[in-house]
């Protein structure tokens, strides 16, 4: 058979737009847009990168080699430079911000997308009247809802089937028919969507479901902005020594394959402002002691939904950072509040920045501990922090990140594409086996100008 006519064969497959013969007797193909649709049903490739997902955490929660007590399984918590388990001490601390910055919204229901072990649940159903989780994973699924844990109900389900009648279902039993959560958490999980389109999918379900009033959390994110930095460690602490050209090859290498997916602020509230709904965002700082990679490149936002984000307060006194600052940021801070909500900005994280003022995030909530503040992120530059009193005063409405294109970084890392060239000539491969059995086949690329989401 001719590769002419395996080209025919190839363009009939439902998953390809059209498919072409290369000069080196190749055939390139680009994706149907539907197959890697991100909505209520996603298309098959994508869902397909997201079963590799659920295949894999369900493996982990199985082996459960990270399992210290019913409420501490730590499994698949490894550090990227070494592969070994990050610490005890250290997830602790992780897991008590993270339950600090659910608690400070002050939630009565919370509905977890992506609750894996029961790490925030174990925590925070105690502060709650009810509780919803929901994963993909079975294994994790089963094993909270054989713990028992009062006032709690698990269920099985995609981050994108919020919408679908077993878990409402779920959250009637849970809350009450018809009762909204108040707030809807996603926590270390968005690094295995495989790009905006899903994630802006999910959003759109979340801010459908929670009450007015209420809150989205999306926590433990990768931010974009950090992926060249991020990676310039991973490189330099598995090849030390290592620099020039080779470290720069290794680099780019490394971010093209990277499979999990990263995206800054600016990214978010672009997906945000089709939707209806009032909206205010804050970012926050990971402000743990220990200097890791979830301290370093990771980040919270907290979405502030509904009606009364109009009533926030728009006009907030802000102050640049310097050193005299440091020396009592705490004094100043309350003096300042006496008057106006205050910002200090323009604040160099230590652990990405050497200038001489730079602090870490971690020092900037020590200091502040007593007050009703937040260490934050600077909207625009992640290698800086602020700190905002009250905490409300560091609201960020959408229009002041839409359309900033600072130099720092690409907007998003989406893993889709890299899954879809490695997957799709697999498949197409396997559909000529099947047509034209026995047949020496030709090598199939996905083109260069396709991104993964489909034709041109």
């Amino acid at each position: 058979m001719t590769v002419d006519s395996m080209v025919s064969l190839v363009s009939a497959h439902p998953w390809v737009a059209e498919a072409r013969v290369t000069p080196g007797d190749a055939i390139a193909v680009w994706p149907e847009s539907a197959a890697t649709l991100a909505g209520p049903e996603p298309g098959p490739l994508l869902r397909e990168h997201l079963d590799h997902w659920a295949e894999v955490y369900d493996w982990v929660y199985q082996e459960a080699v990270g399992r210290h007590s019913d409420d501490l399984d730590l499994s698949g918590w490894r550090a990227s430079d070494t592969g070994q388990p990050l610490s005890v001490e250290h997830m602790r601390e992780w897991l008590d911000c993270t339950v600090g910055l659910v608690l400070a919204q002050r939630p009565r229901r919370v509905l977890e997308i992506g609750c894996g072990t029961g790490l925030l649940a174990h925590r925070l159903h105690p502060h709650l009247r009810g509780y919803v989780g929901t994963d993909v994973a079975p294994a994790a699924v089963q094993r909270l809802g054989e713990a028992d844990l009062p006032g709690t109900a698990f269920v099985r389900a995609a981050a994108h089937e919020t919408a679908t009648d077993r878990v409402r279902e779920t959250m009637d039993h849970a809350f009450g028919r018809g009762v909204a959560p108040d707030c809807v958490l996603l926590n270390s999980v968005t690094q295995c969507f495989p790009g905006l389109g899903y994630l802006a999918e999910v959003l759109r379900q979340a801010l459908a479901v929670v009450a007015d009033g209420g809150t989205v959390i999306i926590g433990d994110i990768r931010h974009s902005d950090l992926l060249t930095a991020h990676f310039t460690w991973l490189e330099q602490s598995r090849a030390p020594g290592i620099g020039g050209d080779d470290l720069q090859t290794r680099i780019r290498a490394a971010i093209t394959a990277d499979e999990e997916l990263s995206f800054s602020p600016r990214a978010v509230a672009g997906l945000l402002t089709a939707q209806g709904r009032p909206v205010r965002m804050s970012l926050h700082a990971r402000t743990m002691k220990q200097d890791t990679e979830l301290t370093r490149y990771r980040y919270d936002i907290v979405l502030h939904v509904g009606a009364g984000m109009s009533e926030m307060p728009t006009r907030v006194r802000t102050i640049p950072w310097s050193e005299q600052l440091g020396l009592d940021l705490a004094t100043t801070l309350r003096a300042a509040l006496a008057d106006d909500p205050i910002v200090v900005s323009g604040i160099p994280n230590a652990l990405l920045n050497d200038a001489p003022t730079a602090v870490t995030p971690h020092a900037l909530r020590h200091a502040v501990r007593e007050l009703d503040a937040a260490v934050l992120l600077d909207p625009h530059d992640p290698r800086l922090l602020a700190v905002a009193a009250p905490a409300t005063g560091g609201l960020l409405a959408l229009e002041d990140l839409v359309g900033s294109r600072p130099e720092t970084g690409p907007e998003a890392h989406e893993p889709l594409a890299g899954f879809v060239r490695r997957r799709l000539p697999e498949v197409l491969r396997d559909h000529l086996r099947r047509q034209v059995p026995g047949t020496r086949l030709p090598r199939i690329v996905v083109a260069d100008d396709s991104d993964g989401r489909g034709a041109r």
